[in-house]
Formats: structure tokens, C-alpha cells, sequence
């Protein structure tokens, strides 16, 4: 069954439009590209000036399943320009400018389109493009997902408490943005501009 688009936006990115995420991701079933295309085109439309960008990164026309990424480009760029997570990426396979240039977040999550679709294995840095610690990150490749010491948004393996304060503050965003959403409250309203 399809669900609404904007529905499975708000569920699933509200921490990312109150801007206390630098990224988030969701799968949407739809079997009409084109009209999923021009939701993408429309949401980019209207959230671009408030630092908002909407991208499909993995699409299959024949299961009609799409993981469509919500992010802040200016907190992704900054998140991408720390040098442990540049080192990280380049032994994941990444292709990083010299030392001392900014990535290019387009062509940084180009690369992670293609390693999404295009690899055997699932890309489990994508937490990083998700604003996940580096360490936990890392942690869940190193354990493959096991030995973790807390798991909610993400699987836990350096501070657990510090995460799960996290995971509160983004549990509380959700309720209150789906209460917003659910009583009227536009998503381009609910969207912080940042």
C-alpha cells in the first residue's frame, strides 16, 4: 500500500526539518516516477530557501521502492569536512578532494547513491551521511550491528548515555511535529530555516 509522501516525511524526517539532525532517510513506494519526481522538484522548491534539500538516492522501478534523503546541506558539509570522517570515507572507497578542500556534497552523495545501488554489500556509512557518530558508525562495521551498548535511532557503541539523551529530543521533535502536521500545521511551516 502507498502512503502519503509528506506523511512518511514528517514521520520519519521531523528531527532533520527542526534542524536538530543534519540528515535523514525514508522509503517511499510509489509506482508513478513522474509524480514522485515532481514532489522531490516541488519539495526542493519550498524548502531550499530554509538550507532544506530532498533527494532520491536509490530507486527500482520494478519493487517501486525509493530511499529518499532529506538533509541540510550546510550542516552535511560540515559534518563531511572533519578530517576523521574524510579519513574514514576514503578507506569506505570514497573519492575526497586534496587535503584542505571542502567536499562537494553533491558529488559526495552521488558516490553513496551509487554504492547503494551498484554494491553487493549494504554501505553502513551511510550513518555518517546521516549524522550518526563516527565512532558508532564505525563500531557497527567493526561488530557487524552486534556487541552495541544502547540502540535506538542508531546502534551504540561509544556513549550511551549521550545518545539516548539524543534519542529523547528526537522522539519528543516526531510527537510534536505529528501532532503539528496532523492538526493542519503545513510541513514548510514546520520547517526551521537555518
Amino acid at each position: 500500500m502507498e502512503r502519503n509522501f509528506e506523511t512518511v516525511m514528517i514521520e520519519q524526517c521531523a528531527p532533520v526539518l527542526a534542524s536538530l539532525k543534519p540528515a535523514g532517510l525514508f522509503r517511499y513506494e510509489t509506482r508513478d516516477c513522474a509524480d514522485l519526481a515532481r514532489r522531490v522538484k516541488n519539495w526542493n522548491t519550498q524548502l531550499n530557501p530554509k538550507g532544506l534539500r530532498v533527494r532520491v538516492l536509490k530507486g527500482c522501478v520494478l519493487n517501486h521502492r525509493y530511499l529518499v534523503y532529506v538533509y541540510r546541506e550546510s550542516r552535511l558539509a560540515a559534518v563531511l569536512a572533519d578530517e576523521k570522517v574524510q579519513s574514514f570515507l576514503r578507506q569506505e572507497g570514497y573519492r575526497l578532494p586534496e587535503a584542505g578542500e571542502a567536499p562537494d556534497v553533491g558529488n559526495m552523495l552521488t558516490q553513496l547513491s551509487r554504492k547503494l545501488c551498484c554494491s553487493a554489500e549494504f554501505p553502513h556509512e551511510i550513518g555518517v551521511f546521516l549524522g550518526y557518530p563516527l565512532g558508532d558508525v564505525v563500531g557497527f562495521i567493526e561488530n557487524r550491528g552486534k556487541n552495541f551498548t544502547a540502540c535506538g535511532y542508531w546502534k551504540v557503541y561509544t556513549d550511551p548515555t549521550a545518545a539516548q539523551a539524543e534519542f529523547d529530543r528526537y522522539k519528543k521533535c516526531e510527537r510534536i511535529y505529528a501532532r503539528c502536521y496532523y492538526n493542519g500545521t503545513p510541513i514548510r511551516q514546520l520547517t526551521v530555516a537555518a
